[in-house]
């Protein structure tokens, strides 16, 4: 009997203090982890803050790309039409003056289908400089005036003398005026 008295298996109030007390014992120690883990977590929030601030100067880069000739963007290369030559006609003022122009017709680099089309179509080309340059008074062909006018040049090639040909740029070797007498 010695056995059931250490066992004290007969006694029903015992074992409930002891679950009791192991219940009450938990939850403490429970809510105790949690904060440590809460604590640690807003520290290594914080040193990583610190430290992210600290690495990157408030935000500023800390590589400097000095702007160099190298990384500057390259003006695109064009392949060149010169065949018009140069053309003279005189323009629509009342007063008589005469303008030469001798225009080069830039379009991509190594497109074959835009040469083909521009060397099929040179007496159009010629014919509309012409037509375009005597359609313009003398105040029009300043040279203030030469950018406005290589732009409109290069929409009127595109849109209305050319059919899959696309013109990307106008330069003048000559463009004079000439006020006769």
């Amino acid at each position: 009997m010695s056995d059931e008295s250490d066992l004290n298996l007969d006694e029903k109030a015992g074992d409930e203090s002891s679950v009791k007390k192991i219940g009450a014992g938990l939850l403490p120690k429970l809510l105790r982890f949690i904060a440590i883990g809460l604590g640690a977590l807003v520290f290594i929030v914080t040193v990583v803050v610190i430290t992210f601030n600290i690495m990157s100067k408030g935000g500023k880069s800390q590589t400097v790309v000095a702007q160099t000739d190298s990384y500057a963007a390259v003006k695109k290369q064009y392949s060149m039409f010169t065949l018009i030559g140069s053309v003279n006609t005189r323009t629509r003022d009342t007063t008589p003056w005469m303008v030469s122009v001798d225009m080069i017709i830039g379009y991509d680099l190594n497109d074959n289908a835009t040469a083909i089309e521009l060397t099929g179509r040179l007496y159009e080309l010629r014919d509309f400089v012409r037509r375009y340059f005597s359609s313009k008074t003398a105040v029009e062909l300043q040279p203030e005036n030469e950018a406005r006018i290589k732009n409109e040049i290069r929409e009127l090639l595109n849109t209305t003398v050319l059919d899959k040909a696309r013109v990307r740029i106008i330069l003048f070797d000559k463009l004079d005026l000439y006020e006769m007498e």
